[in-house]
């Protein structure tokens, strides 16, 4: 059956997902957002698929073992025959610095090594085309296959026998091998000597790279997984991050909740921007600032979309997809996002949030000046109009809308900031205009939003409904941590949504009847909230199970069967690898009471 035990490759332009027994099950190229040449994850379970993927099979086999190279984003997978022999192959997409431009080519490396004696062999490899309508066909050259399709062509080269890998033909693997997938351009060099270059450079690039962050004393390695997962999320060309790298893992069984999440919602940008702060990764989370700037730019005066594509496409229309059997055959498969279209306030604030880095970010490049300014007060004046306009909320329902606390808090939120950074610029008259605006808002949603029987905030203006986006009042700055009004709204959304150690993100019914299973970012701002109001232990607790939950690679879905423990949506999911970062550096006890 078909799981999300998978490790992920890539470089910033591309990726592959990669199961236990090294076959790449998906890969979508020549970017995350473009045709799945390898797409067998989400086309019926395992044992059905007969196209879609990339694999290196052994005779007689007996198990696998998989890890990445240290600090590296290098997956190595082991296979073992009945009889003791064994083959390992070293997958990874190039990365590394080239005459002062990062080398990141579309072209997928896998290098084979036969250790434990003489493993037997069959390489096969089956992309297809517009979605698995088709297989491409093949033509052959002396050291190279072509795959092609229309409107595109690829090229295998390798210095194992071709005629093998198109028969599938099994042999004796007696020495070290490799293949290249990708573009349809000749190497340079030999295939052992390009690829050999490639590897060395690629495990030189991420060790250099995961040196330079600032981590916390404890969960270390936790913590450098989640963040060299979040940086393959990036798509480097124009600094876009995607929500995760799949489309259509379903949120749960038979639920329908099948969503194409690759693309960049702007609900993110203040917790990514965040996640690469804490990190210290400035040089990511720029260019993350700049594909904002570029939609703050164009925004002007009109709403903003929720979403955005990775080159800032504006129509992700969203479509079924009937070639395709599903994740474990559970249609609907989906391309394209209605959620382009929805009314989510909130997004206004978000994006003002993450831009005000850039006013107080002295490391940065390209700091926040008066033009940056202006258009964000552009977003500001969206805020004011829109917190108490009824929208889909950051849960993108699809079927009501209400005027949901959290977008009316992140629209507080927007007119917050941009009064801190009028103060830092020295424009004061601007700076008391909009802490008027923010007061004002603040006010309102005093009124509208809190439940002083309960003691606590409401889902909505007027609501009885809870959601676990009211634990981030604090982490907002709306709310002191002491303050009563934030204790109890913890403690209720606490005994409404948790799940032994997981958190739900509302459980009244919506579009598609009542959630089933925990959604992971809840439960990482559980554990926020509770630190903040001094049960650590508890949120500590919470935290390990977490971890837990985690595949043999460290990486997180998006949902959790709070029963099972078993992942579910799309995978792997940015906001998870955030939720682990910021969790481990608000529990880990600091470098100097360590030493």
């Amino acid at each position: 059956m078909s799981n999300l035990e998978l490790g992920i490759i890539g470089n910033c332009m591309y990726s592959a997902l990669i199961d236990r027994k090294g076959r790449v099950v998906w890969c979508c190229l020549p970017r995350f957002d473009g045709d799945p040449i390898f797409c067998s994850l989400i086309n019926g379970d395992e044992d059905e698929v007969q196209e879609g993927f990339f694999d290196i099979v052994i005779d007689d086999f007996s198990h696998s073992e998989q890890h990445y190279e240290h600090n590296t984003a290098i997956l190595v997978t082991t296979l073992y025959d009945q009889h003791g022999a064994a083959v390992q192959i070293t997958d990874f997409a190039p990365r590394f610095r080239r005459y002062g431009h990062m080398h990141r080519s579309q072209r997928l490396i896998r290098r084979l090594q036969p250790i434990n004696g003489t493993p037997r062999i069959s390489v096969r490899v089956r992309p297809t085309y517009d979605y698995g309508v088709k297989p491409m066909q093949t033509i052959q050259g002396s050291n190279y296959i072509q795959f092609v399709a229309p409107g595109m062509c690829f090229r295998m080269s390798t210095d194992m026998p071709v005629s093998y890998i198109l028969d599938e033909t099994p042999f004796l693997l007696e020495e070290p091998s490799a293949i290249t997938f990708g573009p349809d351009e000749p190497l340079r060099y030999t295939v052992a000597e390009a690829t050999r270059e490639s590897y060395e450079q690629t495990l030189l690039y991420w060790r250099e790279w995961t040196r330079s962050l600032s981590i916390p004393f404890e969960w270390q390695k936790a913590v450098i997984r989640a963040a060299i997962t979040l940086k393959l999320c990036c798509f480097e060309e124009t600094g876009a991050v995607i929500a995760a790298m799949t489309t259509s893992i379903p949120e749960a069984a038979g639920t329908e909740r099948n969503w194409d999440y690759r693309y960049c919602w702007l609900r993110d940008a203040y917790f990514v921007v965040s996640a690469l702060n804490r990190l210290g990764a400035t040089g990511t989370m720029e260019e993350y600032l700049d594909y904002i700037s570029n939609i703050a730019a164009e925004a002007d005066d009109s709403l903003l979309q929720p979403v955005y594509g990775i080159a800032l496409e504006k129509k992700l229309i969203e479509c079924r997809i009937s070639s395709l059997r599903g994740y474990r055959n559970h249609r609907p498969v989906r391309v394209g996002n209605q959620a382009y279209e929805h009314i989510q306030n909130d997004i206004y604030g978000s994006v003002i949030m993450a831009a005000t880095q850039a006013f107080f970010d002295r490391r940065l490049a390209h700091p926040g000046d008066q033009r940056l300014f202006e258009r964000l007060e552009n977003l500001g004046r969206q805020c004011t109009r829109l917190y108490n306009v009824p929208d889909a909320s950051l849960w993108e329902f699809r079927g009501f809308a209400r005027i949901h606390t959290f977008s009316a808090v992140m629209c507080w939120a927007g007119c917050d900031r941009l009064a801190r950074i009028a103060d830092h610029m020295e424009l004061h008259d601007r700076a008391q205009y909009w802490r008027s605006q923010a007061e004002r808002i603040r006010t309102e949603i005093m009124e509208q939003a809190y439940d002083s029987g309960r003691n606590t905030f409401v889902g909505s203006f007027g609501g009885s409904e809870l959601d676990a986006s009211l634990l981030l009042l604090h982490d907002l700055q709306f709310l002191a941590a002491n303050d009563p009004r934030f204790i109890g709204t913890v403690e209720a959304v606490e005994e409404e949504l948790r799940r032994g150690n997981h958190m739900m993100r509302y459980v009244e019914p919506d579009d598609f009847g009542a959630p089933q299973n925990a959604f992971n970012i809840c439960t990482f701002w559980m554990i926020g909230a509770l630190a903040a109001i001094g049960r650590k232990e508890d949120a500590r607790a919470i935290f390990e199970e977490m971890l837990n939950c985690r595949n043999h690679l460290g990486l997180l879905s998006e949902d959790t069967d709070p029963q099972t423990g078993e992942m579910w949506g799309n995978f792997p999911q940015t906001y998870s690898m955030v939720g682990i970062i910021h969790s481990a550096m608000v529990l880990s006890k600091s470098w100097e009471e360590a030493f």
